[in-house]
């Protein structure tokens, strides 16, 4: 079952929604504009407000459910939380669209909040703040997902293994912003 619902979460994880709205409302690739980033923030640049709430709340979902369909089939934390990780996987690398994915971070978010409503909550208050201060998505993902670790350790430690890969791969995937950052270039809004 685990490694069915594995493949299941990759695959629904691949679905990119900021690539499949843009096509569907004519907005033009997000990959080939602002950012280049198939994402609920680039969506905000390039293709406006509503569409980038709906991407934001499509790879929510895509985090979510993976993680509560597993839960449902009896999979302990750590399975639950690797499930989440496969669909994390799919945005980042995603099969559909020749692998070319987003940075991950919403449908991450989806994921914590299935395995642990508290540290997703943490992470949604330390992103909003951090934007609100310095109006940087990138910086606010990076403060954001590590924080989650001290919690998850605390009180969900099944999920703290997966969570330190995944948010090992938000790094990961935001190298070019760290750069970006550190020779302050990097996009504000």
């Amino acid at each position: 079952m685990f490694w069915l619902l594995a493949t299941l979460a990759y695959l629904l994880g691949s679905l990119s929604f900021a690539i499949l709205l843009s096509r569907l409302f004519g907005t033009g690739d997000p990959r080939a504009q602002g950012s280049g980033n198939p994402g609920a923030t680039n969506m905000l640049r390039v293709a406006g407000k509503k569409l980038a709430i709906l991407t934001l709340l499509g790879d929510l979902l895509k985090g979510l459910l993976p993680v509560l369909v597993a839960h449902l089939c009896g999979l302990d934390i750590q399975q639950q939380a690797w499930v989440g990780l496969a669909a994390v996987l799919g945005h980042l690398y995603p099969i559909y669209f020749r692998f070319r994915g987003g940075k991950g971070v919403a449908t991450a978010a989806g994921m914590l909040l299935g395995l642990y409503p508290p540290a997703a909550l943490l992470a949604i208050c330390a992103w909003l703040l951090t934007f609100y201060l310095t109006r940087t998505s990138s910086l606010a993902a990076l403060i954001a997902t590590p924080l989650t670790l001290p919690l998850l350790a605390w009180q969900q430690p099944g999920a703290l293994l997966p969570m330190t890969v995944l948010t090992g791969l938000i790094v990961w995937r935001h190298r070019g912003n760290l750069r970006d950052l550190f020779a302050g270039r990097e996009r504000h809004f």
